[in-house]
């Protein structure tokens, strides 16, 4: 999501500027997008009553941090089909 947005190198120099994409887009791109391209959107890629409870619980909310942050978000808990596998919410 972080390089999607910011595409900056390694080397600290802004890759394709005008290839940046808006956070949003960027985090639908690793769910809804990514479900749906691997025809599973019926069953994940987003929060919905009878889908998969696969996600991740942050420390901020990317969509509202300067998005330069976004690499510094931390995960307070990881839930893989609706169990706790990391962390504690």
């Amino acid at each position: 999501i972080w390089s999607a947005a910011n595409r900056i190198t390694s080397s600290g120099k802004v890759l394709g500027e005008n290839q940046c994409v808006p956070v949003l887009e960027a985090v639908k791109s690793v769910t809804t997008y990514a479900a749906f391209q691997a025809f599973a959107e019926n069953h994940k890629g987003s929060l919905e009553v009878g889908k998969l409870a696969d996600l991740v619980v942050l420390d901020a909310n990317p969509l509202k941090v300067d998005q330069i942050k976004i690499k510094d978000i931390g995960v307070l808990a990881t839930i893989v089909g609706g169990n706790v596998v990391y962390g504690e919410i």
